[in-house]
């Protein structure tokens, strides 16, 4: 099996995500496809490896196991809110939708 879909489960784990979870981030109807995909049942193309790399918080080169976990890269989000407070689970789904909407960009 390779590296990718075993560093997608392992992330899921990690994050406290259900295969639920994961699926409606990255666009599947069931828990049964992210089943299929962490077994290497499924053959993922570069769009999809990019939105789960995005959901599971890293980037396509760790998610692939072609760049160590453990090398630091920064990351910078500037947004203002007036005045709205938003919890860590918000943020973390406006930051979800904002590489959604670069992707998007990126195929035009």
């Amino acid at each position: 099996m390779l590296q990718l879909y075993k560093n997608i489960k392992m992330l899921r784990e990690e994050k406290g995500l259900s295969q639920d979870e994961l699926a409606k981030l990255c666009g599947y109807t069931s828990r049964s496809s992210i089943a299929k995909i962490e077994k290497g049942e499924v053959d993922l193309q570069n769009s999809k490896i990019l939105l789960f790399a995005n959901a599971l918080g890293t980037t396509p080169g760790k998610l692939m196991g072609l760049t160590d976990f453990d090398s630091k890269e920064p990351t910078t989000i500037a947004a203002h809110f007036d005045g709205d407070d938003f919890t860590e689970d918000e943020l973390e789904d406006i930051r979800a939708y904002a590489d959604f909407v670069k992707n998007r960009r990126n195929k035009k």
